[in-house]
């Protein structure tokens, strides 16, 4: 691990307010000594001639009590670059173990980089992305899981993504990992030492108590495994897909959920030639909905480019909310969208509920076994029942937050079940009466895998791929 002092803008690169640019290294104390002047502006500006006079001297950075802050300035040369307040915070009570000065100054981007240049004059390197939490993880401060969950807290697009990244980064992952490697270590460090050690040491009978153990283990595992699929919604929102004939509907009934005039929406069928996407959320569940192109055979070339597009969505979608227009009857292009739906998870809206209707929900149990809603997109009728329908489909129907833990990353998930799969070969060892040695086999797989959740067990550029997707200053 390189110990060299790094710095970076940790702030977005934008007018704002305030910015903040981050130091962290063995020589970051002595990098800010050779920028920063304490005290008023027009005290620097009288005193520049005479850096080194007694008032200097007793004010160095390094000097500095831990965890203080402090008013000045960013000096370079006899210019004063900008007023600042600088952070001093010391080893190991940092972000990153090692000591660390951030600098507040004014949030111009011509500001900011003019102070990030001067950090690297003075001794400092530029940080690669992610390298502070990277630093973090190297140090010991958090572990793998933790370091992901950082930049799921950044990337958090609605409540329960943010509350659960929260959770991650506090070690909810990493403190079930811990005592589930534990438990899988001690079972391997008994079967080994009776194995040295027989007459200390008693098999007879084992088999029975290490299969209970194994088995509480595996469901511990399969749990984590299947919280993933909840994981993803929460992380990514659920992909919602509104599907549908043309003037069904579909585009009124966007503009309702999202609250604005999103979608072009006319009397003119097959008005909506490609996909309309938008992020909503519902009760602080994130939803990705989909508009397409209206279903129908056609022979306009542009529109079924839209109609083909709308199908495949439809393969991809977490829900498929199925607009039907009730003021008319079924025909054929329904039909067919409902074949396509069959065996999905699927909300059917029998749209237009002020007009006069003409097919109703037993003309739709003929064919699909959904939920099924009459609303009315243009009046805004149903929609709330269309609400707490969807939050009944995931989750149980319960979307507030509690403490059970859900696998958010798609690289924990892999190694969960692949520790899944050793520990499965256990159960199936020991049903076949195979020796104990045998077994430990693949409980050390089973360990190493969790190993790599938490990140005891990884390969370096694993370590480096999976920073490198972080923001420079973070």
């Amino acid at each position: 691990m390189t110990t060299d002092t790094i710095a970076a803008i940790a702030t977005a690169m934008s007018d704002s307010g305030i910015g903040i640019i981050r130091i962290s290294g063995e020589d970051a104390f002595t990098v800010a000594d050779r920028m920063f002047f304490p005290g008023m502006k027009k005290m620097i500006s009288d005193s520049l001639a005479n850096c080194e006079n007694e008032n200097r001297k007793l004010k160095k950075v390094s000097d500095m009590e831990s965890h203080t802050v402090h008013y000045g300035c960013i000096v370079d040369g006899n210019e004063v670059v900008d007023e600042v307040l600088l952070l001093i915070m010391r080893a190991p009570r940092t972000y990153t173990r090692e000591d660390v000065v951030e600098i507040d100054c004014h949030g111009g981007v011509l500001v900011m980089k003019r102070i990030l240049e001067l950090c690297f004059r003075c001794g400092a390197r530029p940080a690669e992305p992610g390298e502070f939490t990277k630093r973090a993880f190297l140090n010991g401060r958090i572990d793998l899981s933790q370091a992901e969950s950082v930049i799921d807290v950044i990337n958090s697009k609605n409540e329960m993504a943010l509350k659960s990244s929260v959770s991650q980064l506090r070690g909810s992952v990493s403190e079930k990992i811990r005592v589930l490697r534990e438990d899988i270590l001690h079972e391997i460090a008994f079967i080994e030492s009776a194995l040295d050690d027989p007459e200390h040491y008693n098999l007879d009978g084992y088999y029975d108590e290490l299969n209970n153990k194994i088995e509480d283990i595996y469901h511990s595992i399969y749990s984590l495994l299947i919280s993933a699929d909840n994981g993803k919604i929460i992380k990514e929102g659920i992909r919602t897909v509104i599907v549908g004939k043309p003037n069904a509907g579909k585009s009124s009934l966007l503009n309702v959920l999202i609250g604005e005039e999103r979608a072009i929406v006319t009397d003119v069928p097959g008005t909506t030639r490609d996909v309309l996407e938008e992020q909503i959320q519902i009760g602080g569940v994130g939803l990705r909905i989909v508009d397409t192109a209206g279903i129908r055979d056609t022979e306009d070339i542009v529109e079924k480019i839209g109609v083909s597009r709308s199908l495949e969505h439809m393969e991809k979608a977490d829900l498929i909310i199925y607009v039907v227009d009730s003021s008319t009857e079924l025909d054929e292009n329904d039909r067919n969208i409902m074949e396509a739906i069959r065996g999905k998870k699927a909300i059917i809206l029998l749209n237009k509920s002020d007009l006069k209707v003409k097919t109703m929900d037993q003309d739709i149990k003929k064919y699909l076994d959904c939920p099924i809603i009459s609303v009315s997109a243009k009046m805004g009728d149903g929609i709330d029942e269309l609400e707490k329908m969807i939050t009944s489909l995931f989750f149980n129907g319960n979307i507030s937050f509690n403490e059970e833990v859900y696998i958010t990353n798609a690289r924990q998930k892999h190694a969960l079940a692949e520790a899944e799969a050793s520990l499965r070969m256990v159960i199936r060892s020991m049903d076949e009466g195979m020796p104990e040695d045998f077994l430990t086999i693949d409980m050390m797989s089973a360990y190493e895998e969790l190993g790599k959740v938490v990140g005891e067990s990884v390969e370096d550029d694993l370590v480096d791929k999976i920073f490198s997707e972080f923001c420079m200053g973070k």
